[in-house]
């Protein structure tokens, strides 16, 4: 608890430094960075890296459920980095964006019209130029987006208020253009598993601490947010040869299809078609908490949805999940449009 209570204090300050137009906030001493530069030369000899561009997967997804309505096909936009484009896997289907439109359609029973804008190696300030190339269509905005978003601002230094405030401003002006928007905070990159200590104590508490300031960003811009801690469940530091990549840094097809389903949930909820009501299980470790505890407390277990309240107050849920459908494109022909 102490841990998650200071967690939750830094978290707010770097979010209020985010709003405020205020400059990076330290999270470690300089003898510590020192320390973490000398550990990622040697993890680089070992973390393999992937130039392969990620596969296409845009497109129509339930073609068939059209038929049984006049309704028009949902439309999701995904947004982010080299996990938010599906590095890593070699078949369309395997990517996160197409195994949520699939699921998105399953649920929904209508047709989900799928783009990714997502950009391998992006940091949180490419988010203004994603956003842009995703309204700037004509077609108007998405009815939701995901936006995944966080671990190259941590490799590569970013000061942590300016990660926040690129992100909160995107997730803003999505939200003003009417649509829903679920963020997959910062993933643990301490669950990397050729990274030794002390790199791996250093990677896993900032990555922690951004995604708990990334959850205050978010919310109070109108959106929601589902840690993606560990890459969703402890099975990745169980189990990292099946759940990580031939890279042994982008997850594998299981560990997308893990993280799909655990934000498969939270991305129907923002469209009102997940059956669960929208009020705390306690008997789940749910419960109504001031903003940055609930963020804070998220951070530290993945899979946690975070939603606004009543301010300053916010909703902390453990989604029940589902499994995934197939994700194949039911209208190839609309792939890369």
């Amino acid at each position: 608890m102490p841990m998650t209570m200071s967690r939750a204090r830094v978290a707010r300050r770097i979010a209020t430094a985010a709003a405020f137009g205020g400059g990076g906030i330290g999270l470690l001493g300089v003898a510590a960075v020192g320390v973490l530069l000398t550990e990622v030369r040697l993890a680089r000899r070992t973390v393999g890296g992937s130039s392969d561009i990620p596969p296409c997967a845009d497109g129509r997804y339930g073609t068939a459920l059209g038929h049984r309505t006049d309704r028009p096909p949902l439309r999701l936009g995904f947004l982010g980095d080299s996990t938010a484009a599906g590095q890593g896997v070699h078949r369309a289907s395997q990517t996160p964006g197409a195994l949520l439109a699939s699921g998105l359609a399953a649920v929904s029973e209508l047709p989900v019209d799928f783009r990714n804008v997502a950009l391998p190696g992006a940091q949180s300030d490419d988010l203004p130029r994603q956003v842009e190339l995703l309204l700037a269509d004509g077609s108007g905005a998405p009815d939701v987006c995901v936006i995944m978003i966080g671990a190259n601002d941590v490799t590569h230094r970013m000061p942590p208020a300016q990660s926040v405030r690129h992100l909160s401003e995107a997730v803003r002006r999505l939200h003003t253009a009417g649509c829903a928007v679920v963020v997959g905070t910062c993933p643990d990159l301490g669950t990397i598993e050729p990274v030794y200590q002390p790199l791996r104590w250093v990677a896993r508490r900032l990555s922690r601490q951004l995604a708990a300031a990334q959850t205050i960003g978010v919310i109070e811009s109108g959106g929601r947010t589902v840690s993606l801690g560990d890459l969703l469940g402890p099975e990745f530091e169980a189990r990292p040869r099946e759940l990580f990549g031939p890279d042994n840094y982008h997850p594998s097809a299981e560990g997308y299809a893990t993280a799909a389903m655990a934000v498969l949930p939270t991305l129907c909820a923002a469209l009102g078609l997940w059956p669960e009501e929208e009020r705390p299980e306690p008997a789940r470790g749910e419960g109504l908490l001031p903003v940055e505890q609930a963020a804070a407390e998220a951070a530290s277990e993945g899979g946690t949805e975070v939603t606004a309240s009543r301010a300053p107050w916010a909703l902390l849920k453990h989604r029940r999940r589902r499994q995934l459908p197939s994700a194949e494109p039911t209208d190839p022909s609309s792939i890369g449009r």
